[in-house]
């Protein structure tokens, strides 16, 4: 299973969004939808100076990619659960009157034979209209969501994507970059990764892969392995051999001014389970900083739990139980392989990027300061 390449610099399309009103209103509710292999997750915001303001949301598994390893194929009854997820979140559409959305499907979709006949079927029943995005749409825009999280002191900027049928990993070099405007540079890669014509110290991406491996598509190739630690060994060597063709950092260059951020319910769980959060709580864990002792121990305690204990564990939840292991396996292979002993937790993806994209086109943000 070859990961995806890039064809070259500036290899990331421009966002193809719905067409701009004339004039766009300045408070008017955009709307963005992520509807990837195991989740489907919405929210709908407002502009408010140069960020947004959510005022609604929507997350549910819905198991898209159930049975895709095997058949290749979206079952029928996992495009169902999908379709009543879709219809709340048309209903919350009409609730807030959104007229600027943007609605994307990932890996499944990317992956699936009839993907197709499930996209018409969306528009005939619920009325929305998916837009299946390439890869390297997908590690852009998850990229951009964590410009606030991107330290002024970081020189090098590893973004991880954990998703539940592929892994986005982004590299960016930031050290020509003027500390202050390190965040802001960030930013600005919505408008896709072309740095000629820029009037701005540019972000340079020095690579990007997208691994088809992820928590949910991880677990199915080593479903038939009984043992728990043996399996979730074989995962995390697993993804760590797809990860030779994603320039290797090399081992004279500095370890200080690294920064790695992980975006992914992986990632939150992990944090979730280390602040020993019983009821998780967004604001305590986006932003959080984890060294890799402190990930490595909530790890072994999942080992240690087995998978009955996991299943009993409130900071893990029913959602995510049945995948955070494959999860936990890409995040400890990511973390042996990259020269940090930390990691910044990002409660935000997908779903911000294409807000902040829309929002930037239409001009209704401000040009300010985080």
């Amino acid at each position: 299973m070859a990961p995806k390449r890039p064809k070259g610099a500036g290899a990331f399309p421009m966002p193809v969004d719905t067409p701009a009103p004339a004039v766009a209103d300045p408070v008017a509710p955009y709307a963005a939808l992520d509807l990837g292999t195991n989740s489907c997750r919405m929210l709908v915001a407002q502009p408010k100076g140069s960020q947004f303001h959510v005022v609604d949301s929507f997350s549910k598994s819905v198991q898209l990619g159930t049975g895709l390893e095997t058949y290749g194929r979206l079952s029928r009854s996992s495009m169902q659960r999908t379709i009543q997820a879709l219809r709340i979140c048309q209903k919350k559409f009409q609730k807030h009157k959104v007229q600027r959305m943007r609605l994307v499907a990932t890996e499944a979709c990317r992956r699936a034979r009839n993907a197709s006949d499930f996209i018409r079927q969306v528009e005939v029943e619920v009325g929305l209209k998916l837009e299946i995005i390439q890869p390297e749409e997908e590690a852009r825009l998850a990229v951009v969501s964590c410009a606030p999280l991107v330290s002024t002191r970081t020189d090098q900027l590893l973004v991880v994507d954990i998703g539940g049928g592929s892994t986005e990993l982004v590299w960016i070099d930031l050290s020509r970059v003027p500390g202050p405007d390190r965040p802001r540079a960030i930013m600005r890669l919505h408008k896709g990764f072309r740095t000629a014509d820029s009037p701005f110290p540019a972000a340079k991406v020095v690579d990007w892969i997208s691994v088809p491996l992820g928590v949910a598509t991880l677990k199915d190739q080593f479903r038939d392995v009984e043992d728990d630690a043996g399996r979730f060994a074989l995962m995390s060597w697993f993804f760590e051999e797809n990860l030779t063709e994603f320039t290797p950092y090399q081992s004279n260059q500095a370890r200080e001014g690294f920064q790695i951020i992980g975006t992914s319910g992986t990632v939150t769980t992990v944090a979730a389970s280390h602040l020993g959060l019983r009821r998780y709580d967004r604001t305590k864990v986006d932003g959080l900083q984890m060294s890799t002792d402190q990930i490595d121990a909530v790890i072994r305690s999942y080992l240690t739990m087995g998978e009955e204990g996991r299943r009993a564990d409130p900071r893990i939840g029913r959602d995510r139980q049945a995948l955070i292991m494959s999860g936990a396996a890409i995040l400890q292979a990511l973390m042996r392989a990259w020269p940090t002993d930390r990691l910044s937790v990002a409660d935000r993806g997908l779903r911000e990027g294409l807000l902040y994209a829309q929002m930037s086109a239409d001009g209704v943000l401000e040009d300010g300061p985080f």
